[in-house]
């Protein structure tokens, strides 16, 4: 029997890392843009407007991977009985997982994205309910659960208000201060593999 390849494997779910990677800029140049509209008449303020979507944005990778680990845990649990195959447990739960998509309540991830938007302490209580957006954020929480199955796993790069610009993770909006050093907000996070930049994320910088 012919053991079980890390290399072969990743060639093997290179398809689907692929597919992964263009829905996430598929959201950003789609989805993004149809939540900044249903935003913009109930908030005026462009710079919150774009703060509520990128905060949108971690908080469902967060509460994605959350649901991923508890799933996976579950599935291990279940092949560990009669698992015989050459790839490891490991490697057996993500391709199950991986073709068995209804495993993940999407609806709970997106309320508790919801919850923790209500209380995120960068966004003021706002005069509405941020349902507004669960298309996004279930756009979101289902991209970053299935990004969960790749070895190694695709996930954002979180930023921080003040940060120092870095031109190699970050793009600049078009109304930034192209001299600014620093990174006054964001806008889409950037997206990394094993460490690595694999798509550039969106800041505002401003002196």
């Amino acid at each position: 029997m012919r053991s079980w390849s890390p290399t072969r494997h990743r060639r093997l779910t290179s398809s689907r890392r692929a597919c992964l990677i263009a829905r996430f800029n598929f959201i950003y140049a789609k989805d993004r843009l149809d939540a900044e509209s249903l935003l913009r008449p109930i908030v005026c303020d462009m710079e919150f407007v774009q703060r509520i979507i990128y905060i949108a944005a971690v908080e469902s990778f967060r509460a994605a991977k959350m649901s991923f680990w508890k799933v996976k845990l579950s599935v291990k649990e279940t092949l560990a009985v009669d698992h015989v195959g050459p790839e490891p447990l490991e490697v057996a739960a993500l391709e199950y997982i991986a073709c068995h998509r209804d495993l993940y309540d999407v609806c709970y991830s997106v309320q508790d994205v919801i919850c923790s938007m209500k209380i995120h302490p960068k966004l003021p209580c706002p005069a509405f309910d941020y349902i507004v957006i669960t298309n996004l954020i279930r756009e979101l929480c289902r991209l970053a659960f299935a990004m969960q199955t790749l070895i190694p796993p695709l996930d954002i790069a979180c930023g921080v208000d003040g940060e120092y610009f870095n031109r190699a993770m970050y793009y600049r909006s078009f109304d930034s201060d192209f001299t600014a050093h620093f990174v006054a907000y964001h806008i889409w996070p950037a997206l990394m593999e094993d460490g690595a930049i694999i798509v550039k994320g969106e800041v505002v910088t401003k002196s």
